[in-house]
């Protein structure tokens, strides 16, 4: 029933005069705003970015090149969407000359150098400014690809465990039973016939998985094995001195517990002991203590062997020191280029490249989140565990994408 023929109605009874005019107020009023976006993109020009025109952007077309080598492999029409942002990046179709470009570029040696790249990035290419809801600035940390002692048996120090993924670990997308749950997924064990939450850390340090013929391998030191189940993926020395690559296979379903906020409030170490150096330190001086706390992050990652170039990150792609980025794939897409402004670590020295967004986090969350990939090795822990800052983003769209969104806004 109309506002007006509602209105009509009650006043023809005169002992409901007062109820007409409440009608008419209640009318009146208008519905609240439509909630902001929690991801608005503003087209701006490559001259618009900090620093375009200094970063060695030829150096990030490898990482692409990955990227656009796993959108290949997908029909045209499939959407590249964020579960909350929607479409962000097209479809496939849209990328299929931008990749075959560059493809042709890199195959002839050229699109390395600053110039050519540049050039190419600019051709095929739209940059858009990222903000949300609150702000146009976000959160920049770093990880890096650990490294490991272990060995294939146990014995002697190496009596840490890294584990295979569980048979009895089974993942549910909840979206294939209600519409309005795509993109969660819950992770948990099925016992007497039903999906129950995945037992923690605790459990498992304690020995819940002995005797079932799940280790991988046992390291020499449970303090860098934690930290291996933070970055979530590294590289093992053996006893012969070769290496070979592990990555993440799954976790337990448990939420990430950062055990630096947990020594801090405890009281066991000060703001400046709170980079990754420092936590270990603690960790290895406190073994005791340290297993406590260490626990107190629930979340457990379980491992498998990496064949050939590596770390590979969740896009399913080998990640590229200094180019590769995790971030909240609800929000940006696997695969997408990404400008970063932020600073160095520990520096006010600016930091300022083009980057691919390639891999996620437990601890990425929201649309202004990056998690900066600086390699393997103890120099690049040094960086890594030292990166918190501030930063903006500016997303890089196919034109053919950027045409769209003008037309529709």
């Amino acid at each position: 029933m109309s506002c007006q023929i509602f209105s009509r109605f009650v006043s023809a009874r005169v002992f409901a005069g007062f109820l007409a005019a409440a009608a008419l107020i209640a009318c009146e009023k208008k519905p609240p705003p439509p909630p902001a976006p929690p991801l608005s993109l503003s087209e701006v020009a490559f001259a618009d970015l900090p620093g375009w025109s200094e970063d060695d952007v030829g150096a990030a077309l490898p990482a692409l090149a990955r990227s656009c080598a796993r959108l290949a492999r997908h029909p045209d029409g499939r959407k590249i969407a964020g579960a909350v942002s929607g479409q962000v990046g097209g479809t496939v179709a849209d990328w299929r000359a931008p990749c075959a470009a560059l493809d042709a570029a890199l195959g002839d040696g050229q699109g390395g150098g600053l110039d050519d790249a540049r050039r190419w990035i600019e051709t095929w290419f739209v940059p858009f400014r990222m903000a949300a809801p609150e702000n146009d600035t976000g959160l920049v940390t770093g990880y890096y690809e650990a490294e490991l002692r272990g060995a294939l048996f146990p014995g002697g120090a190496y009596t840490a465990p890294i584990y295979v993924r569980p048979d009895d670990l089974v993942t549910a997308d909840l979206g294939a039973f209600a519409e309005d749950l795509a993109g969660k997924t819950i992770v948990g064990q099925v016992a007497k016939g039903r999906l129950q939450p995945y037992p923690a850390r605790d459990a498992i340090e304690a020995g819940l998985l002995l005797g079932r013929g799940l280790e991988l391998l046992w390291a020499d030191d449970p303090v860098d094995v934690f930290f291996l189940h933070i970055q979530g993926s590294g590289k093992v020395r053996f006893p012969d001195g070769s290496e070979r690559r592990i990555g993440y296979a799954m976790s337990n379903g448990k939420r990430f517990t950062g055990i630096g906020r947990l020594l801090l409030d405890a009281g066991k170490i000060s703001g400046g002991q709170a980079s990754m150096q420092g936590i270990r330190d603690w960790l290895r001086a406190n073994p005791e203590e340290g297993r406590t706390f260490m626990e107190r992050n629930a979340r457990y990652i379980f491992f498998r062997w990496i064949e050939g170039d590596g770390p590979i990150g969740a896009e399913g792609v080998a990640l590229t020191a200094m180019r590769s980025i995790a971030v909240d794939p609800r929000f940006v897409p696997y695969g997408l280029p990404v400008f970063l402004d932020t600073t160095w670590p520990a520096e006010d020295r600016p930091l300022r490249q083009l980057m691919i967004a390639q891999d996620t986090g437990a601890a990425i969350k929201g649309p202004l989140r990056a998690d900066f990939f600086w390699g393997s090795g103890e120099p690049a822990l040094e960086h890594a565990g030292r990166m918190k800052r501030q930063g903006r983003f500016y997303l890089l769209l196919p034109k053919t994408v950027a045409a769209r969104r003008r037309a529709t806004s």
